[in-house]
């Protein structure tokens, strides 16, 4: 896993993390070292003792990293302009294996914002989505990156985030540049 362009970290307090490909949460202690592998979307996969782990953007401070900013919506923004902020987080959303974000593999199925039932001026968003494959040990984080990350938006008290297998994901719904990029033309 360690290349040249793997940058070294040594973590500076206990931090969680999800081991990768299983997705079991682990934490990983104060004074580990590693190497950053993929940093993308905001989240890290740092390489440790032989295995790779994700690092979540809030706990990127344990590798000397700035957590992301909060986002921002302009007062008043219309439903049409939440849905845009929503696609936008969708695309920081990244299996820690593949440089690739979610929307342009093709996983996201809809993303649909509606009025809150019971709160006045909040949004549920519904997802629906996919993986790779079924049997996926990233599937649990996956979801719950897409549901933190869409609820980081002001406005959305909710994120509906429902895993769906039909129809089954298949190459042809990658983008051209995710296609051209994990050379399956």
């Amino acid at each position: 896993m360690y290349s040249r362009s793997s940058e070294p970290v040594r973590f500076e307090r206990d931090c969680p993390a999800v081991l990768v490909p299983q997705g079991e949460e682990v934490t990983l202690p104060a004074g580990s070292v590693g190497y950053i592998t993929q940093a993308l979307g905001g989240s890290y996969t740092v390489f440790v003792e032989g295995n790779l782990f994700r690092i979540a953007g809030k706990d990127a401070d344990a590798i000397g990293k700035e957590p992301p900013e909060p986002l921002q919506l302009p007062e008043g923004a219309d439903d049409e302009l939440v849905e845009q902020l929503v696609w936008k987080q969708l695309r920081t959303c990244f299996d820690p294996e593949i440089p690739i974000n979610v929307v342009d593999l093709g996983l996201v199925y809809d993303a649909t914002v509606v009025p809150h039932p019971e709160q006045a001026g909040q949004r549920i968003v519904q997802v629906r989505m996919t993986l790779t494959a079924p049997g996926c040990g990233m599937g649990d984080v996956l979801v719950s990156d897409v549901r933190d990350k869409v609820e980081m938006i002001p406005t959305v008290a909710e994120a509906d985030v429902e895993l769906v297998f039909d129809p089954p994901w298949n190459r042809t719904m990658m983008s051209e540049a995710a296609r051209l990029e994990t050379g399956m033309l």
